[in-house]
């Protein structure tokens, strides 16, 4: 598309204060982009003012389109109304209390043009208070499928391609609250391309009974959420339950693993002790030991690759622990922990590859199924789980990079903490994963090349991460399987300009994160 689309305004209408009204009709009639219409549809709001500001408004500007209902439908009907009337090949959501910036339609106009297939655009958004004030500014990630999934993200501001919405059956009956979420899952499972705008062009106006003030103000479009999820996934073919988040409107799915699928956990080591929680432990042995006891999934092997100065006795406490497929891998080279990897991934049988550092305790139940599930989604490259210090606050929740700089998000927030717009408490995509906790298909694997051997120590994850990314296939946190990481327990953690420098050249990063842009 070269030409400037025409944009189609959505907006049902149920009593709001008058002057707000008048002053969310402005803000569109104030764009800076004037090819729309504005269709304003009211539910039979109780307060006659609202009709007669509705007529005002129309009589004044040909744009505005005012439908008037005869029977109170709810937000569904109301929406559906105004879908049926629109002449532009997007449609554009707006709520009857929320303002929009100036340039908002110019810019989604620019982002349509750049992307001429696109279907779907959200934009950043903030919230506005009675005294004027805006604040709580969501910068959002780039699209994030599996975060739609655990919570709706995308909100506003809202642009969606008219035929695929009326494709699609436009608004469903029994989404009442989460209504948006649902289309938008809907749109998203047909779309060629979802294009997000960062920059913030709606604001959330926080009125008394609101979602924008009080998640809890609306209790059944959390149930409504849940239920449109659960028709997401089994739409799209994801075997799995919908239920209720940590937060007030998200999901967590439990998905399910075929029994039959081979999972190979490879574990390099050279049997290293230390103290954790005052006791003194060998860690290779506790983290076999935690995947046979909390894995959750009878079908695995696991390969330890062991350097020759490992103690005799732990290799023989491995061979007790009753895993049934046990390979013990000797490695008798100066340490490079990507080589290991390699090698214990080439002695390896399983359909499905997890790195797991022998500095590792699974601590939740179903770990490994967790983690393998998604593994067989169309476009899911790799998988990463919830990691915990000893202390309980976070050690890995996705690794963050800007420029050339790479940091673990959220790094030591306590870990029962939400995250900003609860970011902490539903799976979603990330930029990278760190190798402690790294689970992909074997196939992908072998495509990518696997570890990179030029980087022994640091950065071969990020460097894994960044090759599966490059072939356009996303990596997913997943907030629910946890496990505790001692990390640098058995080794001292250094970093060396030649490693930074190695990763400079092979790889360009962005100024802001894709995906937590609001963390640095």
């Amino acid at each position: 598309m070269t030409e400037a689309p025409f944009f189609s305004v959505v907006t049902p209408v149920y009593n709001p204060p008058v002057d707000v009204l008048i002053e969310m009709i402005q803000s569109v009639r104030e764009q800076s982009f004037q090819d729309w219409e504005l269709i304003l549809v009211d539910d039979v709001s109780p307060d006659p003012q609202v009709r007669e500001v509705l007529r005002r408004a129309a009589a004044e500007d040909s744009r505005l389109v005012v439908i008037e209902r005869e029977v109170n439908g709810h937000i569904v009907k109301a929406s559906n109304d105004g879908i049926e009337r629109a002449r532009g090949q997007f449609v554009v959501l707006v709520d009857h209390d929320d303002l929009l910036e100036p340039h908002a339609f110019r810019v989604m106009v620019e982002a349509i043009q750049a992307h001429p297939e696109v279907d779907y655009l959200y934009s950043d958004e903030d919230k506005l208070d009675d005294k004027g004030n805006f604040y709580d500014a969501f910068r959002k990630p780039d699209w994030s499928p599996e975060r739609l999934r655990g919570q709706m993200y995308t909100s506003h501001l809202s642009v969606l391609r008219t035929s695929v919405v009326k494709a699609v059956g436009a608004f469903h009956e029994g989404f009442d609250g989460s209504q948006d979420h649902d289309l938008v899952l809907r749109v998203t499972e047909q779309a060629r391309e979802v294009v997000h705008v960062p920059e913030v062009l709606y604001h959330w106006r926080v009125v008394p009974g609101s979602a924008a003030g009080d998640p809890d103000a609306k209790p059944y479009a959390w149930i409504a959420g849940r239920k449109a999820v659960q028709a997401h996934i089994d739409r799209v073919g994801i075997r799995g339950e919908v239920s209720f988040g940590r937060g007030t409107g998200t999901y967590r799915i439990d998905r399910h693993l075929d029994e039959d699928v081979l999972l190979s956990v490879v574990i390099p080591t050279r049997g290293g002790e230390g103290l954790v929680w005052g006791e003194r432990r060998c860690f290779v042995v506790d983290a076999v030991r935690s995947v046979v006891e909390r894995g959750g999934h009878d079908n695995v092997e696991v390969v330890v690759v062991y350097d020759t100065s490992t103690p005799a006795h732990v290799l023989e406490e491995l061979r007790g622990l009753g895993v049934r497929r046990l390979t013990l891998v000797e490695y008798a080279k100066p340490f490079n922990f990507s080589e290991k990897c390699n090698i214990g991934v080439a002695a390896s049988f399983g359909s499905v590859v997890l790195l797991l550092n022998d500095d590792i305790e699974i601590s939740s139940p179903g770990f490994l199924p967790q983690l393998a599930a998604p593994l067989f989604e169309s476009g899911v490259g790799a998988t990463g789980a919830r990691l915990l210090f000893p202390d309980n606050t976070i050690q890995h929740a996705g690794l963050v990079f800007y420029g050339n700089d790479y940091a673990h998000a959220f790094h030591r927030v306590p870990g029962d903490d939400y995250g900003p717009f609860t970011a902490l408490t539903v799976n979603r995509e990330v930029s990278a994963l760190t190798g402690a906790c790294l689970a992909m298909l074997r196939t992908t694997y072998d495509h990518v090349g696997g570890m990179a051997e030029s980087l022994p120590v640091n950065y071969n994850d990020v460097d894994l991460s960044f090759k599966i990314r490059r072939e356009g296939l996303r990596l997913v946190w997943l907030n629910e399987p946890t496990a505790y990481h001692f990390e640098s327990q058995t080794r001292v953690a250094v970093v060396h300009p030649w490693e930074h420098e190695i990763m400079k050249r092979r790889w360009f990063g962005p100024d802001d994160d894709a995906y937590l842009p609001e963390v640095r």
